[in-house]
């Protein structure tokens, strides 16, 4: 029987949703490893829209982060609401700024953050099954608002991002973007994917090496 994967995202673009590269290359390789996958969002409006020519915010415009979603999962997508833990061996969340705005409110709290209660039920709920956890750029931030053990995770050398985290009350270990983190106790792994890669080459290997890092537990 082929293992599943849920994959949680945030929205579409990098600056108010889900990093499409970093989502692209995750389901490519869950597809080369023949691991079935299901992507899931929450059905809520995003809190702000950025024009990703300008950078800018606009304040005219509303977006839903499912039906943005669906743009990367070529409409194949569910609410965050009706993933069910027990058909899956384990879940990934890419990174993209929609992490920090979306999923939690870091872009405005920082350390002092909170995490949408949803995510952190259907998180806790993989984590206390036992099945392995795939973070990376902006998604490893949540680790320490999201379970209640330390566990080390990496956004690479982003200092000030890796500070938040220790203010938390997580660990940040350094890595290179081509590299993963990897705690096996309680089976998380994560990756600096475009926190710091320099180009889609370098967080591919990263992504990759998550993606078969999560392969190997779930075997």
């Amino acid at each position: 029987m082929s293992k599943q994967v849920a994959v949680v995202l945030s929205g579409c673009g990098f600056r108010d949703g889900s990093e499409i590269y970093e989502t692209t290359l995750t389901l490519l390789r869950l597809d080369q490893l023949g691991i079935v996958y299901r992507c899931f969002a929450p059905d809520l409006a995003q809190p702000q829209v950025i024009d990703h020519v300008s950078g800018e915010a606009r304040e005219d415009e509303t977006r839903n982060m499912l039906v943005e979603s669906a743009r990367l999962a070529r409409g194949e997508i569910e609410p965050l609401e009706a993933l069910d833990v027990g058909g899956f061996d384990g879940v990934i969340l890419p990174g993209g700024q929609g992490v920090a705005k979306n999923l939690s409110n870091f872009a405005e709290a920082g350390a002092d953050m909170t995490v949408l209660p949803l995510l952190r039920d259907k998180v806790v709920a993989f984590f206390e099954a036992g099945k392995p956890i795939g973070l990376m750029c902006y998604s490893s931030l949540l680790a320490p608002r999201l379970l209640d053990v330390t566990i080390p995770v990496t956004v690479g050398h982003h200092a000030q991002i890796a500070g938040a985290i220790s203010s938390m009350g997580g660990l940040h270990k350094s890595c290179r973007a081509d590299e993963v983190v990897v705690d096996r106790e309680h089976r998380v792994v994560t990756t600096p994917a475009f926190m710091t890669a320099k180009g889609l080459a370098e967080a591919a290997t990263g992504i990759f090496k998550l993606v078969d890092k999560l392969d190997e537990m779930m075997k």
